[in-house]
């Protein structure tokens, strides 16, 4: 009985010094601004803290014992820039609702997902800020964050932060990011990622040669202003001890002209790329395999002997078996690309980001993947 009281009001305290913290931002808008805003973020930080810690310990079984393999790796940042095993790691686009869709379908596939992606654009927007609240959540649950940084400008109020107007902020963008315009923003985040404390995977200015998705891409830059951008983002967070951080260099395997992006050994942890089968779902599209995907490129990609990362893993039923792409995709995965150090799930459920329709690349409650999936894993056989 009075472990229930107890369980009552720790969860009534928790729901009322929440709402308290929205209600004061909430009056005082701009006004808390400054010192004040930084105190009231530590006190939600505090309680987010709490609230996670103690929610996580009345989950049985706690989903981090069954990750405790992959505590030396993630507490040493030289260990995790060269694993001897495949790491799995997962994006679910309802991270934001709970963490239960990831627990799910890991239970479903019987795998740990030791890295958890996160998509965050730059701005002054709240949710353009480091994401304290999910990292911290990640990590309690025994996996390390994957954050994809992405570099969009047109979020900035240039006259809020005293820079010159510009029609198009995007236009020779990573100008003004060599140039210390946005030292504000990348600051702010190092500082929170030294706070933070424990390693972060950051992917900055994916597909940075692809010169049709992306505003950091050639059609706005030149690509020594990538490289010249990215070494000012890195020396940025060295420079105020951000060093937990794995850099991940991620071109678009297709575009090729990779050596014209890469800022340099010593820049760089791994080598990410997507490998997304679209199926025939657009005129531009066609039943690739992964093969095709990756696997033709993967000579090149081995060249700058980096760990390598598929940062997104998927496909499409639209054209073909999904099932039998999943299994072909795995099966003998470590034998055939020992370079390969770990495969991101792409569980997006409502993906409009590519095409002027909704996408589902979930694998939700798609058995047949889970069986394909099984099977190829357990053809499996790491070199040690």
């Amino acid at each position: 009985m009075k472990k229930t009281v107890y369980r009552f009001s720790f969860a009534t305290g928790v729901v009322i010094a929440g709402i308290l913290i929205i209600l004061i931002f909430t009056f005082l808008g701009d006004k808390s601004k400054g010192p004040l805003s930084e105190f009231l973020s530590k006190i939600q930080s505090k309680v987010i803290d709490i609230e996670s810690s103690y929610l996580l310990s009345q989950r049985k079984p706690v989903r981090s014992a069954d990750l405790g393999w992959f505590n030396k790796y993630r507490v040493d940042k030289e260990l995790l820039s060269s694993p001897d095993t495949i790491l799995w790691g997962i994006y679910d686009n309802h991270y934001q609702e709970s963490f239960e869709n990831v627990i799910r379908l890991e239970d479903n596939l019987n795998i740990d997902n030791a890295l958890i992606q996160l998509y965050i654009a730059w701005g002054d927007k709240p949710e353009q800020e480091f994401p304290m609240k999910y990292v911290k959540a990640i990590n309690s649950l025994g996996s390390t964050p994957f954050i994809t940084w992405e570099p969009w400008l047109n979020d900035f109020d240039r006259k809020k932060h005293g820079l010159s107007i510009k029609e198009d902020q995007n236009k020779n963008g990573l100008l003004d990011v060599i140039n210390g315009d946005y030292d504000f923003y990348i600051e702010k985040w190092a500082l929170d990622v030294k706070e933070f404390g424990k390693t972060v995977f950051i992917r900055l200015g994916h597909e940075m040669n692809d010169p049709y998705r992306y505003p950091w891409g050639p059609q706005n830059n030149k690509p020594q202003e990538f490289v010249d951008a990215w070494k000012h983002v890195v020396d940025r967070f060295n420079g105020l001890g951000a060093t937990n951080v794995v850099w991940v260099w991620s071109p678009h395997q297709a575009y090729m002209m990779y050596e014209y992006y890469y800022p340099g050994d010593d820049y760089v942890d791994w080598v990410g790329v997507g490998a997304l089968n679209y199926g025939t779902v657009a005129v531009w599209s066609k039943w690739w395999s992964f093969s095709e995907i990756f696997g033709d490129y993967y000579y090149w990609l081995q060249m700058y002997n980096k760990p390598l990362i598929i940062t997104e893993f998927g496909s499409l039923a639209v054209g073909g078996e999904k099932d039998q792409w999943f299994f072909d995709a795995l099966n003998k995965l470590p034998q055939k690309y020992p370079l390969l150090k770990a495969v991101m799930l792409y569980n997006n459920d409502n993906d409009n980001t590519t095409l002027n329709k909704t996408l589902d690349w979930s694998l939700n409650s798609d058995t047949l993947t889970w069986k394909a999936i099984h099977k190829a894993v357990d053809n499996w056989v790491i070199d040690k």
